[in-house]
């Protein structure tokens, strides 16, 4: 170690799990700090909530960012540590009794002054021994918190999977009458993502370990190692570089980085004969009451929560700047059959539905499941699609999105309401009679982002 530098505080910059200089420094809410890889294996494989690995302190926080203050700490004691082994008369040029102070990266080798200059080396491009072990740490740090990153994807595809799956056989029985064999169908294709899923997050974790093992290196050998290393690495991910350094991991399959995603389910709509025919006889006409307030932002921000996980260190939920249009119906019903159709072609986001005037003067979420004073069929954007919803229980649809009209049809008489896709004159979704009770209002709200 360097003189200069005591070994107490150089103690005072290792990591408490891995007992190594910290890489990628980050410290949490009760002030200890870890290497951010530590702490995100330590925390993957606890049972119990996130807590310090030292003084077991719950820590509500998982977002961090890197404490710079004892990153450049750490490289300036690795520097100096560096500096400290290359002035050993073992690690002397041979030749020239100097000390290997350059970098070649032609050949990953340390060289004096006087070798760099030589025939064999001077075409080649140098850099300082110490800049050069400082920047394969950084590559090192970055590779392994993107590397993190595409885990804990795969983990929350995992997730939508199984849950993804569950509500499929449960809601299996309202569409069994006419397309058992579908369903079916998609649930096995949903396993079998599971399945593709579940590998390519241990093939992730092979790798990840494999750059864990590198933060454990000396300087040089990570100088002339790390290189090979990313290079394997990118010839796996979807997007890299396609070298193909012969560098095999044990146990991790050729293709085993490409981005297998959470499969989402849709029936195809099934047209039925007489339906639109049929509903016009209860065609309706009304005027709007119009309002726009921040509960109605709420709206389709608590149907996205819903689907995202915020396991990993790195995860954000960003919600954007939403413009909503809502309105409800001016007139109330309580008796008899009424159907009207809601144009939504153009918005990302909408609901349409009834609801009582009980839930209008209220500041309530959508989703309160103890509220049933709203029934509604939702469209939420989530990423790069679409996913249905219903309220009065939130349940998810596995069916098409309608493009144009949606049809509502509310039996006062049965207590029932129903929702339609016009342009493909098929049913989307039915509440059971007696789940209303009136008088009830129409409502709309449409938004975009």
């Amino acid at each position: 170690m360097d003189s200069e530098i005591p070994e107490a505080f150089q103690k005072e910059l290792t990591c408490l799990v891995c007992l190594n200089f910290l890489l990628d420094p980050v410290t949490i809410g009760c002030g200890h700090s870890f290497c951010r890889s530590c702490l995100c294996l330590f925390w993957e494989q606890a049972e119990a909530p996130a807590s310090c690995p030292v003084c077991r302190q719950r820590s509500e926080q998982t977002n961090f960012k890197t404490n710079f203050l004892l990153k450049n700490l750490v490289s300036t004691v690795r520097k100096a540590n560096l500096r400290q082994f290359l002035k050993c008369e073992e690690h002397l040029c041979g030749t020239h009794k100097q000390t290997k102070t350059i970098f070649c990266e032609a050949d990953k080798s340390l060289l004096c002054l006087v070798c760099c200059q030589g025939q064999e080396h001077k075409t080649h491009r140098h850099c300082p021994a110490e800049e050069a072990a400082e920047e394969s740490w950084e590559k090192l740090a970055n590779q392994m918190r993107s590397l993190w990153e595409k885990i804990q994807d795969v983990e929350r595809n995992l997730k939508k999977c199984d849950e993804r799956a569950d509500a499929w056989m449960e809601g299996e029985n309202y569409y069994k009458g006419f397309i058992t064999k579908e369903g079916q169908k998609i649930y096995k294709q949903i396993r079998k993502r599971q399945k593709e899923l579940s590998g390519k997050k241990t093939d992730l974790k092979i790798i990840y370990t494999e750059f864990k093992k590198m933060s454990y290196k000396p300087n040089v050998e990570l100088l002339q190692e790390l290189g090979d290393k990313l290079k394997w690495l990118c010839s796996r991910i979807p997007g890299e570089q396609k070298d193909e350094p012969h560098l095999p991991l044990t146990g991790v399959s050729r293709h085993s980085c490409t981005e297998p995603q959470c499969l989402l389910p849709e029936l195809p709509a099934r047209p039925m004969a007489g339906l639109m025919d049929w509903l016009h006889r209860f065609r309706v006409n009304f005027s709007f009451n119009n309002e726009v307030s921040s509960q109605h932002i709420r709206l389709f921000d608590d149907a996205r929560r819903l689907t995202y996980e915020h396991p990993s260190l790195h995860a954000s939920l960003d919600g954007g700047t939403s413009k909503y249009f809502a309105a409800w119906g001016a007139q109330s019903f309580t008796s008899g059959k009424q159907y009207w159709e809601m144009l939504v072609d153009s918005s990302w986001d909408w609901a349409v539905g009834i609801c009582k005037d009980s839930w209008i003067r209220k500041d309530d979420s959508i989703l309160d499941e103890s509220n049933r004073d709203k029934f509604l069929l939702l469209c939420v954007k989530q990423d790069d699609h679409y996913q249905l919803w219903t309220t009065a229980p939130t349940t998810p649809l596995y069916i098409e999105r309608p493009l144009g009209r949606v049809g509502v049809f509310l039996d006062c008489d049965s207590g029932s309401i129903s929702f339609v896709d016009v342009a493909k004159h098929s049913l989307l979704w039915r509440y059971d009679d007696g789940v209303c009770t009136f008088p009830v209002r129409p409502f709309i709200c449409t938004g975009h982002r």
